[in-house]
């Protein structure tokens, strides 16, 4: 159904049916780089010579054969588009995502890498064609990335929560351990003891009560702890800017999976929920309880949404709103790392104290309702 432009057996794209049982040998590797700080012409003729370098087949075609695109510039990478008209008249495409500087401080590469392979064996985002100094080369998804108010349609979200059902059911080998709490600690270590060169961040910065932050990081690990969430490879970052559609045949993408690992069910639902919001962190968008129940709905049984018993829901809605705290401490201590480390104008310091007042905000409804659920009165 896809319309997905690719290089297939060229670049050994592994073909067959089933998780994690295909062979990687073949991907291609280049030692090149692209700065992601140079012009755009400069950077552009990097990009064509790491292509030719990656694909034989393109290798004595002439640099004007070729066409580079920006297709969007987030905050952790820069996706660039690559077409070109082979030999044999053949038009392809192929996307080149350029990883951002200082960005191996917030994401294991080495992971990302590891799982995208299955992934993509198992039909999840673009295919992996090739690898090189600091980014990765996939086949070129022809759609539109969604907007935040595009995730609270009915029907769009419900697809997105089939997606993610079928998602959670990837095997990806290696260790089964939940990264969550590893990866909040480790972030606290990191942005608990930063120095800004900018008076004003550094100011801004010292108003932050580390003692206070993580205790609240150790309140909510010991609440979620009692929730026996399931564990699953989870995305961890489903914003709408990782989500794709293709409109004309109705096709959903889940791409970019920088920051997935095994982890708990309830906060990689409550992540994206928090992600209605966008980045200007407008929390009245947060899905309401019909919403989230629809979600939910179609989550636990996508086959059949209206079997759900009221007992799961109320379970996982539970479940999904105490984790949701923790996508907001997660991303607060991401963002004051990002502050420091990260060439790209963004107000990460800003960002920080956003996600970290919606925490306070909702931390007494979240903890009352699970509290309440695991007392035994099942109130919801």
């Amino acid at each position: 159904m896809g319309a997905v432009k690719e290089i297939g057996d060229e670049v050994g794209v592994a073909k067959e049916e089933g998780q994690g049982k295909c062979s990687f040998d073949d991907i291609r590797s280049s030692y090149l780089s692209v700065e992601t700080s140079l012009s755009f012409p400069l950077m552009t003729s990097r990009v064509i010579e790491l292509c030719k370098d990656l694909f034989k087949k393109w290798a004595n075609l002439d640099n004007s054969c070729f066409s580079v695109e920006t297709v969007s510039g987030g905050i952790t990478n820069l996706l660039l588009k690559v077409s070109t008209t082979e030999e044999d008249g053949k038009e392809v495409s192929v996307t080149v995502r350029l990883y951002g500087p200082n960005t191996e401080y917030v994401i294991n590469r080495e992971r990302e890498l590891q799982a995208i392979k299955y992934l993509s064996a198992a039909g999840f985002g673009a295919k992996l064609l090739g690898v090189f100094g600091n980014g990765m080369v996939q086949s070129f998804i022809d759609a539109r990335t969604l907007v935040p108010s595009d995730m609270r349609k009915p029907k769009l979200s419900a697809e997105i929560a089939k997606q993610l059902s079928s998602f959670h059911q990837v095997e990806i080998p290696g260790s089964k351990e939940p990264q969550l709490w590893h990866d909040i600690f480790k972030f606290f270590e990191k942005a608990s003891t930063l120095q800004f060169d900018d008076i004003d961040k550094q100011r801004m910065y010292e108003t932050i009560s580390f003692d206070e932050v993580h205790k609240a990081v150790v309140e909510l690990r010991e609440l979620t702890g009692l929730l026996n969430s399931p564990i699953v490879f989870s995305h961890n970052d489903l914003l709408s800017g990782n989500l794709m559609l293709n409109d004309e045949q109705e096709k959903l993408y889940l791409i970019d999976f920088e920051y997935g690992s095994y982890n708990y069910r309830g906060f990689d639902i409550g992540n994206h929920f928090n992600e209605y919001a966008g980045y200007e962190c407008d929390y009245s968008l947060y899905p309401n309880k019909d919403e989230q129940y629809h979600f939910f709905k179609h989550y636990l049984r996508p086959d059949k949404p209206h079997e759900v018993s009221e007992k799961d829901l109320r379970a996982l809605y539970v479940e999904t709103n105490t984790y949701m705290l923790a996508s907001h401490l997660y991303w607060a201590l991401w963002a004051l790392i990002q502050a420091k480390m990260s060439p790209i104008d963004f107000d990460y310091l800003g960002y920080f104290f956003l996600r970290y007042k919606e925490y306070q905000k909702q931390k007494e409804t979240s903890f009352s309702l699970a509290q309440s659920f695991l007392s035994g009165s099942g109130k919801a």
